[in-house]
């Protein structure tokens, strides 16, 4: 269900306006920024804010459907384009790490803040990320690369968090090119701890 058109009696182009001022000023002052202050980018007052979503959870979790949905359908085009897996895999990555660090005040909003803060925010944003984990383990099973149905979530959902946990670094690592990071996420995936050659 859409989240933003979910709730009966309110107008959806207004609660869209709102989240884009929401978005708006998160990008320009941080993860840190007050419902006063994305109220006062809308035009409105926070209790106003407030009756569009039900209360600041709410406001939470529109914004992580808008924004994960979105990055999560960016990932699943890249991974599920003709090709060789390696390079299927390079540009879902890619797309990834391309997004938040384009998106970083959106990013630590929603990650270190709004999931933090809010227990429904964290369940949304779990749950829409386990999914692209099965959706991977899928891809894998379908394409016979493995046979163990177990063993395809096993690899599917840790192969999703070692790449969300790789970006956490990146984000403090900024320094680092991103082509970098993304081959090496790609050896580790394809190649195991072979890929690093052997130990001196």
């Amino acid at each position: 269900m859409d989240i933003e058109t979910s709730r009966p009696g309110r107008d959806p182009r207004r609660r869209r306006a709102l989240l884009d001022a929401a978005d708006r000023i998160i990008r320009r002052e941080g993860p840190e920024v007050s419902m006063a202050s994305i109220a006062a980018e809308a035009g409105i007052t926070k209790p106003i804010l407030y009756r569009h979503f039900g209360d600041k959870s709410g406001l939470y979790q529109a914004l992580a459907e808008r924004h994960t949905r979105l990055l999560m359908d960016a990932i699943r085009v890249a991974f599920r384009r003709p090709g060789e897996i390696r390079d299927r895999a390079r540009a879902a990555i890619d797309t990834y790490l391309a997004a938040i660090a384009a998106n970083r005040h959106l990013y630590g909003f929603l990650v270190h803040r709004a999931g933090a803060e809010d227990t429904a925010t964290h369940s949304a944003m779990s749950t829409l990320i386990r999914g692209l984990g099965g959706e991977l383990a899928e891809v894998l099973l379908d394409e016979g690369r493995l046979r163990d149905p177990v063993r395809g979530h096993i690899w599917g959902h840790a192969t999703v968090g070692m790449v969300q946990a790789a970006g956490e670094w990146w984000l403090d690592h900024s320094t680092v090119p991103r082509a970098v990071v993304v081959e090496g996420i790609v050896d580790l995936l394809l190649d195991g701890f072979t890929a690093a050659g052997p130990a001196t």
